[in-house]
């Protein structure tokens, strides 16, 4: 990605679900940041002011429909780097199957890499000890995370490890409702992504614990209400979309589907 490589403003593309349109990190009325709109911003800093970034990503999307829908038109902005985040819809699904979600991860990385893109991807923290419900959804994670680390192995991908650092676990990197990144999470996403880029700069600061204890949640009865709420406020919505075979995205496009610069507004932070 040096720019004595290129004629041309480098070029990143974002491919996945929430989490890279970047939910948690803002909200729909003021408008979402996330760590792929971070890690523009450290690119255009560090690496390139001029840099051009599309954003393609759709919350509650599969990782095959990521390659259904966002693969083509990433290949055509013809990005110089490009993240794909994606799985953690499909491990929630009862019918998941980590060889199939690995195979779809795969054929994005191959088909990016081939057309001579940079790519980089993360693996996913364990947070069952912050859902207790979802204890049972740890071998599957396992699982998904060996895939995931094989494919990118193979295919020259840059991987942010998170699964691999506890402490990309704690409670204060994760939203209220704990399925995705705070935006102090968004931005450990988006520092462990530009380490493993060898973005300048860098460093391997994102794997550290956050200074203190992390919090502690109530215990008992109030914990045992605090897990009722989460589940009638979070995982009840989710399972009656899925019942009725509807999904948080529909009716969405992409944030970002332009090639556009990263700064063009006052304080150098990504404009629509």
């Amino acid at each position: 990605m040096p720019s004595d490589e290129r004629s041309h403003p480098l070029r990143y593309v974002a491919l996945g679900d929430s989490q890279t349109e970047g939910v948690g990190d803002g909200d729909d009325a003021t408008g979402l940041r996330g760590f792929a709109d971070r890690l523009a911003e450290l690119m255009a800093a560090r690496l390139d002011p001029e840099v051009r970034y599309a954003n393609l990503a759709v919350r509650g999307r599969l990782a095959g429909a990521v390659r259904a829908e966002q693969l083509a038109p990433a290949l055509a902005l013809r990005p110089d780097l490009a993240t794909v985040v994606a799985g953690v819809n499909d491990l929630l699904r009862p019918g998941f199957d980590a060889d199939e979600v690995a195979g779809d991860l795969e054929a994005m990385f191959a088909a990016l890499t081939a057309q001579g893109a940079r790519v980089a991807t993360v693996t996913f923290p364990d947070l069952t000890r912050l859902i207790p419900l979802a204890r049972g959804l740890s071998p599957r994670l396992i699982a998904l995370n060996h895939r995931v680390r094989q494919a990118a192995e193979r295919h020259g991908v840059a991987l942010a490890d998170f699964g691999s650092h506890p402490a990309t676990a704690d409670p204060r990197m994760w939203s209220f409702d704990r399925l995705h990144a705070s935006p102090l999470g968004h931005a450990r996403i988006a520092a462990g992504l530009a380490r493993s880029l060898e973005l300048p700069g860098s460093d391997d600061s994102w794997t550290r614990p956050l200074p203190g204890p992390p919090p502690l949640g109530p215990k008992g009865l109030r914990g045992a209400v605090g897990e009722v709420r989460w589940a009638v406020g979070f995982l009840g919505p989710w399972i009656g979309r899925r019942l009725r075979g509807r999904s948080s995205g529909d009716g969405r496009t992409a944030k970002r589907p332009a090639l556009l610069p990263v700064r063009d507004s006052a304080d150098g932070s990504v404009g629509a």
